[in-house]
């Protein structure tokens, strides 16, 4: 991880920041995510069944699952201080070229794309996150994460 004061942030416009450590996606954590959001589709939550017929023969994650852990990947790639708080702002672009197999290794790779001067107190960063899988050629998921910085 690295730390960078907010007001040396711009100088990585354009940089590979780096990745978070790998996080494994358990089927654990699939069921409590479908239990949260009543989304109990069998190619998540049926392990027999996800592995008898489904194309990944295994049960996977759901696509917002994987989308939710990009706070907690990405917060272990930068940390930004000199701010009085840090604002989840949104989200650009987000698809899911490849499935998260129950079990398997995740982790993003984050890169600064632009950072703009809101008012005299914010500056919107819009961080360029792919979520990588472990031994996969395809991503889990790519997308652009804004984060709102007060200061």
């Amino acid at each position: 991880m690295i730390t960078v004061d907010i007001n040396e942030l711009a100088a990585y416009q354009g940089m590979l920041i780096g990745h978070s450590p790998w996080v494994t996606v358990s089927q654990a954590m699939i069921n409590a995510f479908a239990e949260t959001t009543g989304d109990h589709q069998w190619i998540h939550v049926d392990v027999d069944r996800a592995s008898r017929e489904s194309p990944w023969k295994s049960p996977v994650a759901h696509g917002y699952l994987t989308a939710s852990l990009i706070p907690k990947l990405n917060s272990e790639v930068i940390k930004v201080t000199g701010t009085s708080a840090t604002i989840n702002y949104g989200l650009n672009k987000l698809r899911f070229p490849a499935a998260v197999k129950a079990g398997s290794d995740i982790r993003s790779r984050v890169e600064l794309a632009s950072l703009k001067q809101v008012d005299d107190h914010r500056l919107l960063a819009t961080y360029q996150t792919v979520v990588e899988i472990r031994d996969e050629d395809k991503p889990a998921c790519v997308l652009e994460n804004l984060a709102m910085y007060v200061v």
